[in-house]
């Protein structure tokens, strides 16, 4: 995971797909987590304009910078799939899916397309190993 994880946190944008009004929701927590380690992080969410004082995206596709963004994905697999799916087209190469996001359509479209995406998924959730990144790799390709 060190090498992808590395890839992963040097990323200069991250978005949150599934970013939630819902305090108690993990779409809100992942994001204010980004805020709160100062990092550039933009909500994403089809459904609201403002998510913890950020203007939100209704899809990845309105990204201004996908190639240098990477994704926190906290949503259903069938809903996952389609953001993988997006992320390949537009260029997005690092992504995260929190637990609970992935199934067998989800893992087969990861390997399928390894030399173009990297994913964390299986694992830990960055609340859990987000911190240790920051301080072990931001900045050190």
């Amino acid at each position: 995971m060190s090498s992808i994880a590395k890839q992963f946190i040097n990323t200069p944008h991250f978005a949150v797909v599934g970013a939630s009004i819902a305090k108690e929701k993990f779409g809100n927590k992942v994001l204010k987590w980004y805020q709160s380690n100062g990092l550039d992080v933009t909500p994403v969410n089809p459904k609201e304009d403002v998510i913890e004082n950020l203007k939100t995206v209704k899809s990845i596709n309105e990204l201004p910078n996908p190639k240098e963004t990477a994704l926190s994905v906290i949503t259903p697999p069938k809903v996952t799939l389609k953001v993988l799916q997006d992320a390949k087209t537009i260029g997005i190469e690092n992504v995260w899916i929190q637990p609970g996001g992935e199934d067998e359509k989800v893992i087969q479209f990861i390997n399928d397309n390894k030399s173009t995406l990297n994913v964390i998924y299986g694992g830990p959730c960055i609340l859990v190993k987000g911190s240790s990144l920051l301080q072990n790799y931001r900045g050190r390709l």
